[in-house]
């Protein structure tokens, strides 16, 4: 099943996408729904994010290749963990299939991070790995944008990796996947820049939410998103990025310059 969350109307709303299709329905696929019997061409409504979180977890490192490169380019020796790492990010920094990221004024070395989505769906504390997946309501796609000179030079992320728009998300939630089977690719203006197995990661989504799990309680709409593997081309504004996870879907965004800077 495919959630989406869009507008038609002036009003924002949960749907099940079929085909080309939404299926209207009357409340979201966290606290219960019915199905409205109204439908919307796909074509015809503004996808939105597919879920506004009420806490948005993230994961720095977790995978070896961009682990190494990472440290090749900072100059320093590749650091491999040895348990999960928790991050968090900023919701205000989210943003939907085909929105804008718009590259702010000084910024000069953005990169992309092609990122699978978790998005839990039930209240969940104490999982562990073996019942982790249980309250995983689907996976959906992020774009990690990172600038890489702030990333070195401050103490913090707090702009290196929430500037506004810099976490583009979408375009829905699929329910149905084989984490196994998943393929990442990113394409910069059309030519693939990036391929990876999705799930060759250090530490896997099981091992992440049992983690969390152990000490915060996760709740309906909460999201983790899982890391990359690759390097980035540097961005400039004008370039489109289209990340694409096998089964999930293709998320694009457009990088352009502030507005009265174009």
């Amino acid at each position: 099943m495919r959630w989406i969350r869009y507008s038609h109307a002036g009003a924002v709303a949960y749907g099940i996408l079929e085909g080309d299709r939404i299926v209207e329905v009357a409340g979201d696929p966290f606290g219960g729904f019915e199905k409205t019997g109204e439908t919307h061409a796909l074509a015809e409504v503004k996808i939105e994010v597919p879920v506004i979180p009420p806490t948005f977890y993230c994961v720095g490192l977790n995978y070896t290749a961009h682990i190494k490169e990472a440290a090749a380019k900072f100059g320093t020796m590749p650091d491999l963990p040895t348990q999960p790492d928790v991050g968090y990010r900023s919701n205000n920094a989210l943003i939907a299939h085909e929105e804008n990221v718009v590259i702010p004024a000084g910024a000069t070395k953005v990169q992309y991070e092609g990122e699978l989505a978790v998005v839990i769906g039930r209240k969940a504390k104490n999982l562990s790995e073996a019942e982790a997946l249980s309250c995983v309501l689907g996976y959906s796609i992020g774009n990690d944008v990172s600038e890489r000179a702030w990333q070195k030079s401050d103490r913090t992320l707090w702009r290196a990796k929430n500037t506004d728009t810099f976490k583009p998300m979408g375009p829905w939630i699929e329910t149905d996947v084989d984490l196994d089977a998943l393929e990442t690719r990113v394409r910069v203006n059309g030519t693939e820049t990036s391929r990876f197995a999705t799930n060759s990661m250090l530490f896997g989504v099981e091992a992440y939410i049992s983690a969390i799990s152990r000490y915060i309680t996760l709740y309906p709409g909460d999201m983790i998103w899982m890391g990359t593997d690759g390097t980035s081309p540097d961005l400039r504004a004008g370039d489109e990025v289209e990340v694409e996870i096998s089964g999930i879907g293709v998320l694009r965004n457009r990088f352009v310059a502030p507005a009265g800077n174009e």
